[in-house]
């Protein structure tokens, strides 16, 4: 047994000459700091710790809220006191003091007391601010159109294949109002809805940093609303609001000679709008969009979604957005019906890294092909001199033909930017309302500018490809020793950052539509690297919002269209739609946010009810499968699982989770229900798939043994061998993997639990057979729709990203114990495989940043670990030769105990450094 020397243990006072306060470091309201436009009522606080002791633990805490910062200031709490409450409670906590009011902005802070007796300082003072919410709450807005779509031609969920109802392009007009302000203004707050997308302006500025606001919903059911502080922007005397309209999922025109997905149409586009103007002297007033308003098209041409953009520079009307502006020949707004409308509570979308040309390459037809170098969502930035009436196309592709120049084929097309010039010097243009997935530009109408141009042409003075994505905050960090996995963890994680926005997407050029098993396949690898939380609350949302009335969830959703292609292939797949049930439960364990479950559990419960009326003796053998699992035929539905085996599996395990949910919730005849149901399902499923002299479950397949393990559908007695046949199967195959877009992400779970992340790294540590390597060695910059990055589909998709949870979870050793919430147990427990020497992995909790950082020598391994404040944690050193283990900061003690061969060691929050000297 190895000696473990130790300077202190768990719940020991630490050494005074090291004591520090403990500090409250960040405040959060509903998962953002200080965040406006909230319209829940009893929104969930949370915050973190500081301190440089160890095993530091919240004891108690206090919150003051006010409704304003002076009385905080004064430590008055006027709005909610909760006094001393003894608790460690920092995260998820409802707020509970006398009832919101819409519009109003309410300070906090919290000082909290340790397990060693110390009292912080008060934190630094935060604030939300309350959203909208009865209608009456809009004082009047209107919804106001340029245009309306005639009822007939409405058509919310399109069938593929159909014929259009109509066939007329749309105005993306532009809206003005003027207005004066008189007094000193104390605070301006704007609420406003355009659908499908808007820009607003005030006094010809943009107002906020976002693009294709708000974010796309199933808009016969809801549409969101953003709320902006316009206080700085506004000014005394004359103001005027601008604001222009883009299609998006709203509206996809029906134009023949550009790429569209589908058909949608709820009708055109339209806005609301109300402006509060709050005066110092305690009066307000109150802009609202109504008949009023003014409008006109704006010189965007055309916008679609799939299509492409088109603006008309000689068609600005300078000063639109200006107060003064003549608008006499403007038209007055049309008042239209709207949905209903609800705050915005994930992140906005932003434009992040911009990429230039790494190299410009002339094609045929005098036509320019510019490599950005990034296969990644994106817009243009077009920079150009040239004559009035001078017309610039910009083609987007990720793939280039043998000759060089782009090819659309694998992503849908035509789909273009068309700019047309004014003829004015120097013209810089970025499209509103579209966005794309490319790598490459091919350019037409134009010369690069050190390019020669005898002809005349439009001269390119720069063209920049600006990414897009949602402003979730990144949380973690990953590097290693081992290149090809550096490498794959980037090119992961921009197929996450390119299929993050309003919507998780499949990917940001053909479809960008929400297909829901990535959800909860790729979620922990989205945790792990963004604050995603927001955003798969909304997409609960969506489910819910277009879930049938048959409990059906849809493999879509927002559900913008009804694929009949193979009958309801496409629409009911229970790896899909079980999203619904399995992310409130993940949101629980990752953020401790019990709300989802309280809130989607009638959604949960009807879709259950529905899996029950599709089984056939508990046997669910409808969907897609193991979709693109590596067969002998070009992927598509699954080949080598038989239908039944991962929906049934997948049914069986919704079932134990909603016993969870439902026991959780206090419903214990639901409980009982559904655990009765799920060894029902266990038995039906083992009887019919496994094969009790071979050990292997149907076909034997890496997707049906997985599936069956990680779901704990094989008896215990079976289960290693179960697994055994597993990695049998995979070095069998000399390393390579078959198991597709659901099979895969359970197959590195099982064999990371079963101690086997040797197999994973022996798996993805090549270039020669299809999976990550072979989509590097092939130049992919971002993951690929299928293992072999075929050059026929996707070049930038969301979906077989799963190594990126193993990168974090088994690389970097940052997991939950069993029964863990938030990250408030944690189990380090890196795996040291293959030719790895060196890691540096890092993920910032609901507690706090959670860090390991090891080294491995011919001699000694060396790893340093920091546990944030109010968690504790369990260490595992990995299996190596005869070893002392020794901790630089603290005295010693025996070892903790050995569990599976390895050592462990029980620690509090702290930086520790552990050396493992081998003997």
């Amino acid at each position: 047994m190895s000696k473990l020397v130790i300077f202190s243990w768990l719940y020991l006072l630490s050494i005074p000459l090291f004591a520090q306060d403990i500090k409250v470091a960040q405040l959060d309201c509903e998962y953002r700091n200080n965040p406006i436009g909230i319209d829940v009522f009893s929104p969930s606080l949370s915050w973190k710790l500081q301190s440089s002791k160890h095993n530091v633990m919240q004891a108690a805490y206090q919150v003051l809220v006010s409704r304003s910062q002076s009385n905080l200031d004064k430590n008055i709490g006027e709005v909610w006191d909760t006094k001393k409450v003894n608790s460690g409670q920092s995260i998820q906590i409802p707020y509970k003091g006398i009832k919101l009011l819409s519009t109003k902005t309410y300070y906090w802070k919290v000082r909290v007391w340790d397990n060693f007796g110390n009292q912080s300082a008060w934190s630094t003072s935060a604030f939300w601010q309350m959203g909208l919410r009865p209608a009456d709450d809009w004082k009047g807005a209107k919804w106001i159109a340029y245009e309306k779509l005639a009822d007939s031609n409405v058509n919310s969920l399109p069938t593929d294949g159909k014929k259009d109802k109509h066939n007329s392009n749309n105005v993306l007009p532009m809206f003005r109002k003027g207005f004066t302000v008189t007094k000193p203004i104390k605070k301006a707050t704007a609420f406003i809805s355009g659908l499908g997308h808007f820009e607003m302006s005030l006094n010809g500025s943009k107002v906020g940093n976002d693009f294709l606001a708000p974010g796309w919903t199933k808009y016969d059911k809801e549409a969101l609303y953003i709320t902006y502080d316009l206080t700085r922007q506004l000014k005394k005397g004359e103001n005027a609001i601008g604001v222009m309209l883009g299609n998006g999922f709203y509206y996809v025109p029906p134009v023949k000679e550009r790429y569209r997905k589908l058909k949608v149409a709820f009708g055109y586009p339209k806005m609301i709008c109300r402006l509060l103007i709050e005066y110092s002297d305690g009066t307000a007033a109150n802009i609202v969009s109504n008949q009023g308003w003014k409008t006109a098209p704006s010189p965007i041409t055309f916008s679609s979604i799939y299509g492409g953009e088109d603006y008309n520079a000689n068609l600005e009307q300078k000063g639109w957005d200006l107060a003064g502006f003549n608008d006499l020949k403007w038209k007055s707004a049309l008042l239209v019906d709207g949905p209903k409308l609800n705050a915005q509570k994930e992140e906005p979308i932003k434009i992040f890294e911009n990429f230039t040309a790494q190299n410009v390459t002339s094609v045929a037809n005098n036509e320019w092909v510019y490599d950005m170098g990034q296969n990644a969502s994106a817009i243009i930035e077009l920079k150009v001199r040239g004559k009035k009436g001078d017309t610039v196309r910009i083609t987007p592709a990720e793939l280039l033909k043998a000759d060089g120049s782009v090819t659309q084929k694998n992503i849908g097309g035509p789909s273009y930017f068309t700019y047309i010039l004014k003829g004015e010097g120097l013209e810089t243009w970025r499209p509103k309302f579209f966005y794309t997935g490319f790598r490459y530009l091919q350019v037409k109408g134009g010369v690069p500018i050190d390019k020669d141009n005898t002809s005349g042409k439009v001269v390119i003075e720069d063209l920049k490809s600006l990414h897009i994505r949602n402003a979730a905050q990144q949380v973690g960090k990953f590097s290693s020793s081992n290149e090809l996995f550096n490498k794959t963890f980037s090119l992961i994680d921009w197929a996450i950052k390119s299929n993050m926005v309003s919507v998780f997407t499949d990917c940001p050029h053909r479809e960008k539509l929400g297909w829901l098993e990535e959800l909860h396949l790729m979620g922990s690898s989205v945790r792990y690297n963004y604050n995603a939380a927001p955003l798969f609350k909304k997409a609960l949302q969506d489910m819910k919002n277009s879930q049938l009335v048959s409990g059906l969830i849809p493999e879509i959703a927002p559900e913008y269209v009804k694929f009949e292609w193979g009958g309801d292939m496409f629409r009911d797949s229970p790896e899909w739609g079980s999203s619904g049930i399995l992310m409130p439960w993940y949101l629980y364990q990752w953020y401790g946010d019990k709300q989802a479950m309280i809130d989607y559990y009638p959604m949960m419960q009807r879709y259950i009810s529905y899996l029950g009326t599709k089984a056939k003796g508990n046997i669910l053998s409808q969907g897609l499968g193991d979709w693109y699992d590596l067969g002998p035929n070009p992927p598509g539905v699954s080949q080598l699982t038989p239908m039944g085996v991962t929906g049934t599996a997948i049914y069986y395990y919704d079932l134990n989770i909603l016993e969870k949910i439902a026991t959780l919730l206090g419903k214990k005849a639901d409980a009982l229900a559904y655990a009765k149901l799920a060894v029902e399902v266990r038995n039906v499923f083992n009887n019919k798939f496994f094969d009790a002299k071979t050990k292997q479950y149907a076909t034997g397949s890496q997707a049906a043994n997985a599936m069956a393990v990680y779901m704990k559908l094989v008896e215990e007695k079976d289960k290693n061998a179960v697994i055994e046949n597993l990695v049998k199967d995979i070095r069998d195959r000399k390393n390579s993997l078959t198991a597709g877009d659901i099979g895969y992400r359970y197959m590195l779970r099982v064999l990371e639990d079963a101690g086997k992340s040797d197999v994973i790294f022996d798996m993805n540590s090549r270039s020669d057979v299809p999976g990550y390597g072979m989509q590097l060695a092939k130049g992919a910059t971002a993951l690929t729709e299928s293992w072999a990055a075929l050059p026929t589909v996707s070049n930038n998709h969301f979906m077989l990203g799963h190594l990126m949870e193993w990168l974090y979870s088994g690389i970097g050793g940052i997991r939950q114990e069993e029964n863990s919430i938030a990250f408030n147990h944690i189990k380090i427990e890196p795996e040291v495989v293959g030719d790895l020497n060196f890691a540096d992995v890092n993920y910032d909790s609901p507690y706090g940043k959670i860090s390991t950082k090891w080294t491995k020598t011919a001699k000694n391994f060396t790893l340093e670990v920091n546990i944030p404040v109010n968690t504790k944690a369990t260490v595992y050193f990995p299996v190596l030769p005869k070893y002392n283990i020794s901790e630089e900061y603290n005295s010693s003690v025996d070892d903790a105990g050995v569990e599976n061969g390895k050592s462990k060691v029980a620690i509090g929050s702290g930086y520790y450094k552990f050396n493992l000297d081998y003997k």
